[in-house]
């Protein structure tokens, strides 16, 4: 039983020290889809929205055009292919975000509208 406990504890420890490493931080960029991410090309509104609806994930492409895997992505939904600005914090495997904080900052996809970019 104390080995269980002990064992317990320190997954606890492991995990609280694991919450505490992760960074947040500011991204400026546009909501797209774990289909295409950072690759979309003319109709990339549209497609954005019905790669989401067939069952791929939402992503964030940064301003660098890094994709960046959400991990709660109930938190964009009402921003599929928008400009937004997100405070997130960075999962330490540098691959994914988790969103706290999620603001349009006006226009579609980098400036790209269905059909045609800008």
């Amino acid at each position: 039983m104390k080995r269980l406990a002990s064992i317990l504890a320190l997954g606890c420890v492991v995990a609280f020290v694991a919450a505490q490493t992760a960074e947040t931080r500011t991204f400026t960029g546009y909501i797209s889809d774990s289909k295409c991410g950072a690759m979309h090309m003319d109709n990339g509104v549209g497609c954005v929205k019905k790669c989401i609806e067939d069952g791929y994930r939402p992503v964030l492409v940064d301003a660098n055009k890094k994709v960046w895997e959400i991990e709660n992505p109930y938190a964009v939904q009402d921003y599929y292919s928008d400009n937004v600005q997100v405070v997130a914090k960075v999962n330490p495997s540098g691959k994914s975000i988790y969103i706290d904080k999620i603001t349009k900052t006006g226009g579609k996809l980098g400036g790209m509208k269905d059909g045609a970019s800008m």
